[in-house]
């Protein structure tokens, strides 16, 4: 019998692992505080925060799958910005290179979206806010994004530059 929790691990595992996927992330700031999303499914705590973003589809600009993924994670429709830097996410049996972008947002109200690839029980979405860099720092390393261990505050965010591995 599979365990219920056990259903979002699996889904990651069936749409995006074992193979090399290419992601836009968006870094969304009000203040200060950066919109971050949590998922399910994702390290061994099923605890993951990391900035809006997702797959860009075959066809579909950088920019427009930023767009697009925001809409659909968080409700914002918002202006993507200048890309700031790829960071190459390595944790068996996920890999990806994620482009990283400031953004701004321009319409919509902040909600916690879907994954629409995802099965209804199988959503690895369950909770999106704003949260300050003390926030995000409290989380153990392997419940955040990487990109957080080489920054002391949210301005080092969004002075990150090149290619991060």
């Amino acid at each position: 019998m599979t365990n219920v929790l056990d259903v979002p691990r699996q889904q990651v595992v069936k749409l995006y692992g074992n193979r090399l996927r290419a992601r836009v992330c968006g870094l969304y700031r009000e203040g200060d505080r950066l919109l971050m999303v949590r998922h399910r499914g994702i390290g061994p705590t099923d605890t993951f925060w990391c900035p809006p973003g997702g797959g860009a589809q075959f066809g579909e600009t950088a920019t427009d799958a930023l767009k697009r993924e925001f809409i659909e994670e968080t409700g914002l429709h918002v202006s993507v910005g200048s890309l700031l830097f790829v960071n190459e996410f390595l944790a068996p049996p996920l890999h990806a290179l994620e482009l990283f972008f400031e953004v701004e947002a321009i319409g919509g109200s902040l909600s916690m979206g879907m994954d629409p690839e995802m099965d209804a029980d199988g959503q690895i979405i369950s909770e999106v806010r704003l949260m300050t860099f003390d926030e995000i720092k409290a989380y153990p390393a392997s419940e955040v994004h990487t990109l957080f261990a080489r920054c002391q505050s949210l301005d080092d965010v969004f002075r990150l530059r090149g290619y991060l591995n």
